[in-house]
């Protein structure tokens, strides 16, 4: 077991190597200029010199080899530095501390409720399989994974926001420094966030379920005159949520992937509305470390997922 884990760990650190080189190499393909835009930030001050042009681009080591850019931003990561940024002028690694916590506070709220909810929902489902709850179920989950998310945030702040006003459309805020608020404000992003995941959980859950239910070891419970609750917690749920572990690993993947979006629509100061505004900046050191953070969270997840599987499933042996 600690073999594959060791093996896993050293194969996830391969892949967000490479998904460093691919981001890194490719931005640097893309039509444009950061400090074109940072000049046209300056032109309303009185422009900017050739001089302080070259400068800038030694400041910020645009005018090295590509290849020695990165090496010098590798190096820089191992020692925890992450580089400044050309259109917020700050360091990055500040810059990310400020909004990851933002952004990790909404994924989890919305990763519980999507798992939670889509397991709940699956399970009494597939249990009253045909009946009028098993239809609104099923419909509500096939239309949760249609709906774009994007177009749902317009559609909740529209109904929500503007007509009814009862919840705030921007903004976030620390539970901290107003619990009440921050509920509220967070209510709609992380419906927007939970939604495709909740469906996906509730779907699946409800195949897995069907599919335990059927077994002989499940049929030898319900001769022994045990109660349905019983036989469900006791015996079909954890074999039924074997599947539903790989999905977690890809339903965290979309979350924090969807939190561009949302982020964006709601003005919520996070990491996702920040790689927003660095991509049109076209602030390389930004989207990359953006880009890496994300990454890592996403593959890290999927490893702890594998390993999770010898827990929920003692048929897996590692080798």
């Amino acid at each position: 077991m600690s073999a594959y884990i060791i093996r896993r760990l050293l194969i996830a650190v391969l892949i967000i190597f490479l998904v460093t080189l691919i981001v890194f190499f490719v931005l640097r393909l893309l039509p444009g200029d950061p400090l074109i835009i940072f000049l046209g930030q300056q032109a309303q001050s009185g422009g900017i010199t050739q001089q302080e042009l070259t400068r800038l681009r030694h400041d910020y080591g645009l005018d090295l080899p590509i290849l020695v850019q990165y090496g010098r931003w590798m190096w820089g990561i191992l020692q925890g530095d992450l580089g400044n940024s050309i259109y917020f002028h700050e360091n990055v690694g500040k810059l990310m501390a400020a909004r990851f916590p933002i952004t990790l506070h909404l994924g989890l709220l919305a990763f519980v409720i999507a798992n939670v909810g889509g397991i709940l929902m699956g399970t009494i489902a597939a249990i009253r399989r045909g009946g009028w709850i098993d239809a609104v179920a099923t419909t509500l989950a096939n239309l949760g994974i249609t709906v774009p998310v994007f177009w749902l945030g317009i559609l909740l702040i529209y109904t929500f926001g503007l007509k009814l006003n009862w919840l705030p459309i921007v903004g976030y805020t620390s539970p901290f420094d107003d619990f009440w608020l921050s509920t509220r404000q967070l209510i709609m992003p992380v419906v927007c966030l939970a939604v495709t995941g909740l469906a996906g959980t509730a779907r699946l859950m409800r195949s897995s379920m069907l599919e335990v239910v059927r077994q002989d070891y499940i049929r030898t419970a319900w001769s022994k005159g045990l109660t349905e609750r019983f036989i469900i917690f006791k015996h079909a749920l954890k074999n039924s949520l074997i599947p539903i572990i790989t999905l977690m690993g890809i339903g965290l993947g979309i979350i924090f992937g969807g939190s561009v979006l949302v982020e964006t629509v709601f003005a919520i100061p996070g990491v996702g509305r920040l790689l927003v505004t660095s991509i049109f900046a076209q602030d390389y050191i930004v989207i990359q470390s953006g880009t890496l953070l994300i990454s890592m969270i996403i593959i890290l997840t999927n490893v702890a997922v594998d390993i999770a599987y010898g827990w929920l499933d003692p048929r897996i042996r590692y080798g």
